[in-house]
């Protein structure tokens, strides 16, 4: 497995945000995190980024624990993060954006130009708004910059904190298309997303997680056809 999670807790002072925590991402997979508000998913995240250190349990990154290094080490063995509320840096221009998610490569110059280049095809909006300031851009756009900024680090695992959130549905039909297009590209995904129905059509794998702990894992086929799922997350 290239990243696997332990019996992972997490506390915010008293609370106890994640309970014993457990999954598992095969390299090549898309496997999607979905559950209510509080369940637990962003903390999930944030705790394999370094952002969010846990009380005890353990988290592996190509078989060598990663829960005790701090976050730009993290970025550096090979795992790129685009935030939950997107969060890019509203005075500075697009490129500049991007050029930051490349600042543990910036002994190679070469790279990064090229890489950038890569990050326009995808997103050719951004090269339209190349210079202009973040903060003046659509949120459809600033979440296109956000996921970009990752893949300026070459990230073999790429986490995704919803990046459909208060998208109109024609952006989210595309931020999911754009998605399952890096994975083609070779880059493993993990995704955490509130349109439970959408994440789950391009996964491989999904965990239900709630108030904490894992509450159901299979294929995301077979959780799109349970009821449970059905009735809790998916509106019917």
């Amino acid at each position: 497995m290239m990243l696997t999670i332990n019996n992972l807790h997490v506390y915010y002072g008293g609370i106890h945000a994640l309970d014993g925590v457990s999954i598992s991402v095969d390299e090549g997979e898309i496997v999607t995190m979905i559950g209510a508000n509080g369940a637990g998913k962003s903390t999930t995240i944030r705790s394999i980024s370094g952002l969010v250190r846990a009380r005890s349990g353990e988290i592996k990154f190509e078989g060598k624990p990663i829960h005790t290094l701090p976050p730009h080490e993290i970025v550096v063995l090979g795992i790129g993060q685009s935030p939950e509320g997107r969060r890019v840096f509203s005075n500075m221009s697009v490129r500049e954006n991007l050029e930051l998610g490349a600042y543990t490569r910036n002994r190679h110059s070469a790279e990064i130009k090229s890489d950038m280049e890569r990050v326009f095809v995808q997103f050719p909006r951004l090269k339209e708004r190349e210079a202009q300031s973040a903060g003046t851009l659509s949120g459809g756009e600033q979440q296109m910059l956000a996921i970009g900024r990752a893949l300026m680090a070459r990230p073999r695992l790429l986490l995704l904190d919803e990046p459909s959130l208060g998208l109109a549905p024609f952006l989210v039909r595309s931020i999911f298309s754009i998605i399952r297009e890096i994975n083609k590209q070779g880059v493993t995904v993990l995704l955490v997303e509130q349109n439970a129905n959408q994440a789950l059509k391009i996964a491989n794998r999904g965990y239900v997680l709630e108030t904490g702990k894992v509450l159901m894992a299979d294929t995301a086929a077979n959780l799109l056809k349970d009821d449970s799922v059905r009735k809790a997350y998916l509106g019917e």
